[in-house]
């Protein structure tokens, strides 16, 4: 069913790009926005993942320079069938984490500093079943592509505006329109596709770590100190790829519309669920 939701998610993305491309120029502007769509997410396909690492200043690390966090991973990605993918530490107080890579074969699981010293074992272990979970169904390669499109949507909209393609067509007012709201209809788009594959991570993270009470600890301990302790540096345009959101708390209501992530309590609730009926 997730995976439903966003395969039908990412069409409307496409869909609102070669709408707002065919509002700037016609079929000839549809057309050029598709073809620039698809040079964007092959960009986005290949360099995301070295682009993230180096913002975020992540050093690759050995077994021998980090031999428990490297067994961890070693352990669950053999459980979870996947290469062994390159582990890295970013230099951050903040207890948090990500996974990037285009594939599972150039999968990368980074770790902060602060969540070697924050979680147990067992909770740890959670987390990187979670970040292998991603891995595996490839919501690196989606979120990307889906926060290219959706950056790529507002770049378009802006420019049909203020260069005057869509005012020929639907006059000042839906020019106006234009450039207000498919900027907010593309972002949307992109915060539930983030959502739903982070429900998805979860459950089969808990699957890979056969422990989902482990990953709920986790949730909880990470969600506290990203409220009190933000991180240094980054940018807001990454925090899709964490674990949870290094910025901010979590947000409920109207605005977890506006979230890449699902609130941590929903989160918890469905893990505590599995961890009931049984992995």
């Amino acid at each position: 069913m997730s995976t439903l939701r966003t395969t039908a998610l990412m069409a409307f993305m496409i869909v609102l790009f070669a709408l707002v491309g065919q509002a700037i120029g016609g079929t000839g502007g549809m057309t050029v926005a598709l073809v620039i769509a698809l040079g964007l997410n092959f960009f986005s396909y290949w360099f995301s993942d070295s682009m993230v690492l180096k913002m975020h200043g992540a050093q690759e690390v050995s077994r021998a320079e980090a031999p428990e966090l490297y067994d961890i991973v070693d352990r669950l990605r053999r459980r979870a069938d996947l290469p062994m993918p390159r582990v890295c530490i970013i230099p951050q107080d903040q207890p948090n984490a990500f996974a990037t890579g285009r594939n599972p074969k150039n999968g990368v699981v980074a770790v902060t500093r602060g969540i070697l010293r924050a979680l147990s074992r067992e909770e740890l272990e959670g987390v990187i079943a979670h970040e292998l979970a991603h891995i595996k169904n490839r919501d690196i390669l989606i979120s990307s592509v889906a926060a290219t499109m959706a950056a790529a949507v507002t770049l378009l909209a802006r420019f049909g505006f203020f260069f005057g393609g869509g005012r020929e067509r639907g006059g000042l007012i839906g020019a106006l329109l234009m450039m207000i709201l498919a900027p907010l209809a593309a972002v949307l788009i992109q915060m539930a596709i983030s959502r739903s594959r982070e429900y998805v991570a979860d459950r089969d993270g808990a699957q890979i770590a056969q422990n989902p009470l482990g990953l709920a600890r986790a949730l909880r301990r990470l969600e506290s100190a990203a409220q009190q302790q933000p991180m240094r540096g980054g940018s807001e345009a990454t925090s899709h790829l964490f674990i949870v959101n290094p910025f901010s708390g979590g947000m409920r209501g109207l605005k977890s519309l506006f979230s890449t992530h699902p609130s941590t309590e929903d989160r918890v609730a469905r893990l505590n669920e599995l961890a009931r009926t049984g992995v």
